[in-house]
């Protein structure tokens, strides 16, 4: 069975800190030049690893991922009529 995750954004402040973040989740990308990492976690265990990552010097900030949390299914609205005219005509 799969395990629902989420995505933390850790704000470092040394680059050298990486190899320690890595050990938290699994490290998905590192920006350098704005110094921020994005990890993937499982969602039982996010408290913990937050109140653990914070306890670091080099961490300034973390943002949770709303990902999980927002409604990824669209309706379907009904097509403008002009549009589906212009698509028949070829224009």
């Amino acid at each position: 069975m799969r395990k629902k995750r989420q995505g933390i954004i850790i704000w470092f402040q040394h680059r050298r800190n990486i190899r320690q973040i890595k050990k938290f989740g699994h490290l998905v990308y590192v920006s350098m030049k704005m110094r921020y990492a994005l990890i993937y976690v499982n969602q039982e265990e996010i408290e913990d690893i937050e109140k653990r990552l914070l306890k670091f010097s080099f961490v300034s900030k973390i943002d949770r991922s709303y990902k999980p949390f927002v409604a990824t299914t669209y309706d379907n609205p009904t097509p403008d009529q002009a549009k589906i005219y212009d698509y028949k005509m070829g224009i």
